[in-house]
């Protein structure tokens, strides 16, 4: 406010409470005794208010958390730790919603979303939870069968791929100094999520992301035999509105999702 804003709205007081808060002089300004008294209140009360304010602000929806990930983020990698994240924090509900594509938050009751991309989206807070790495994955059956020795030898298989990304068995076999040559025409389909349940059925191979992949690979449901890393120019972030104040339930949700990701090695 200027400063004639604020010298208008002192008198509007003044005239209001009928007593002089300021006595006026040509050069200065002096605090009345029936001001000096005023102000012991008005600073308690202000006090409250913002004590209040920011009470409200910090807790609401202490106990519960709106959030959105990709169908593939939430079977592969959050639904497996969910347990662990309730274990530390047991007051926290959250509501999970599996959602493809970018969240309008201004005008939606998601709180906070993991995105897979470039980290360049505009009107959103963005954090770096880790890079994306392409790792060859298929059933331990699959190994049964015959030897793995070297990227060569998974061009005897079926590979399975996503529409989207077919360019990527290419790459990775670039990135493994062999040339792209199967033997068996590739199959297609349209999420990573359903390349890999195919692996998993031990009739071929998929590319899956390491950090997606991690929990069926320490737990043995699926292996990889190459241990070659298609590294790619995405990596996944956790994203919020862009200035929004973050409640404890995100807070909490941050520090432990980047903690999780930071630690996610295989």
């Amino acid at each position: 406010m200027t400063p004639s804003a604020v010298s208008h709205q002192i008198k509007s007081l003044e005239n209001f409470l009928g007593v002089s808060l300021f006595e006026r002089t040509k050069r200065q300004i002096e605090i009345t005794v029936a001001g000096r008294q005023y102000l012991k209140h008005v600073q308690k009360a202000l006090k409250e208010i913002d004590k209040g304010t920011q009470y409200l602000i910090d807790s609401h929806n202490t106990g519960e958390l709106s959030i959105s990930v990709a169908p593939a983020f939430l079977d592969n990698w959050l639904l497996p730790r969910i347990d662990h994240f309730y274990e530390i924090n047991p007051d926290i509900e959250l509501d999970i919603n599996a959602t493809l594509g970018l969240i309008d938050f201004p005008h939606s009751d998601i709180d906070i979303a993991v995105y897979f991309g470039p980290g360049d989206w505009p009107d959103v807070e963005t954090h770096f939870l880790r890079n994306s790495e392409r790792v060859p994955v298929c059933s331990p059956k699959l190994l049964e069968q015959g030897k793995i020795e070297s990227a060569a030898d998974l061009l005897n298989y079926k590979l399975f791929y996503v529409k989207k990304h077919s360019e990527e068995w290419a790459a990775w076999f670039e990135a493994a100094n062999t040339e792209y040559k199967p033997s068996k025409r590739p199959a297609s389909f349209s999420s990573s999520s359903l390349a890999v349940m195919a692996a998993s059925k031990g009739v071929g191979f998929a590319l899956a992301d390491v950090s997606l992949a991690s929990e069926n690979l320490k737990k043995g449901d699926l292996v990889m035999p190459i241990d070659v890393r298609l590294k790619l120019d995405k990596a996944f972030y956790l994203v919020y509105q862009k200035n929004r104040k973050l409640t404890f339930a995100m807070k909490a949700f941050k520090e432990w999702i980047m903690l999780e990701m930071s630690k996610d090695e295989v």
